[in-house]
């Protein structure tokens, strides 16, 4: 029996993609396999790439796998599997124009995988950096003569962003992220994604990537909703802690250490990345040395846990 009060840290998985870059590797210290490297899968239970525990009793098992076996880490979740995936995107190209499905749609069309419902942080942009949030299509008439005819500039809305910028991505949403951007995402634990439109590229092979029009808009949210999410920031002697949402699916913060912060989250397990600096996080007479590029897991039921140092950590939990 490995001791379920451990806190866990876990190995990510990267995945290339045609838009991908360095930055993962040049920002966070990762090995990455690939000068195309676009993901890195960091708290991932999804059987399309699993984060390895690398420490403690459970070190070797898969994600899904611990999530499985020992629910009690988990707080006796009711989801059948693990229910959220962080990851790092480092857009060197512009992704494609896409959005996702909803449970419902998901589970019916997709061999019951779940819908998704993402957010993203904004961990670093070049000056003018932007992303794809929405359309302006009032009616699905409308919305689909856009799509058919390429009328692309009209239909999409950009957005300037910059770092420490936060979106929140329901399902349904049309988006995408645009050259220059790295950010932080959390979502459910879904790897389904339909493409609208990818500007007509063309991968190694020579292929244009396959879009999946019929599927998208069947599900795109129209007319466009934005909804509105209001940060909650408190402030203690050594920590800022921002609320960035509270919503079905996550609820995600950040925690900006500077000298000591200690909390208590007892009916949750926690999520935590660390995104700048340094320090530590103690769980009674337990240690953790805490660095950039860091992903681990506080179990539920550890009743209270102490970070020190110069450190920020992006938390989640469902």
């Amino acid at each position: 029996m490995g001791n379920k009060k451990d806190v866990l840290f876990l190995e990510p998985v990267f995945q290339e993609r045609i838009w991908g870059g360095t930055k993962l590797a040049d920002q966070f210290g990762y090995e990455i396999a690939s000068e195309l490297t676009g993901e890195c899968w960091a708290v991932s239970g999804h059987p399309n790439g699993q984060s390895m525990i690398k420490n403690g009793s459970f070190a070797g098992k898969l994600l899904g796998e611990l999530y499985t076996e020992e629910k009690e880490i988990f707080g006796n979740h009711e989801s059948d599997r693990f229910p959220l995936l962080t990851k790092i995107l480092d857009a060197n190209q512009n992704l494609s124009v896409q959005v996702h499905p909803n449970d419902k749609y998901a589970s019916e069309n997709e061999n019951g995988e779940y819908g998704k419902t993402e957010c993203w942080y904004v961990i670093d942009c070049e000056k003018d950096a932007e992303i794809i949030f929405g359309h302006t299509a009032e009616t699905k008439k409308e919305f689909v003569e856009k799509v058919k005819n390429g009328e692309w500039e009209g239909l999409l809305t950009r957005v300037k962003v910059k770092p420490g910028d936060f979106f929140y991505v329901p399902s349904g949403t049309i988006h995408a992220l645009c050259s220059g951007v790295l950010i932080l995402e959390t979502q459910q634990n879904s790897d389904t994604t339909y493409r609208v439109y990818d500007y007509d590229r063309k991968d190694k092979k020579g292929n244009t990537r396959e879009l999946h029009l019929e599927k998208s808009i069947d599900v795109s949210t129209i007319p466009h909703k934005s909804m509105d999410v209001v940060h909650k920031v408190s402030k203690t002697d050594g920590a800022t802690v921002t609320r960035f949402v509270e919503a079905e699916y996550f609820t995600v913060y950040k925690w900006e250490v500077d000298g000591t912060y200690s909390a208590k989250y007892e009916k949750h397990f926690l999520i935590g990345s660390v995104i700048v600096g340094s320090g530590e996080l103690k769980i009674n007479e337990c240690v953790y040395p805490l660095k950039k590029g860091d992903h681990f897991i506080i179990p539920s039921g550890v009743e209270e846990f102490t970070v020190i140092g110069k450190v920020e950590i992006i938390i989640s939990h469902p």
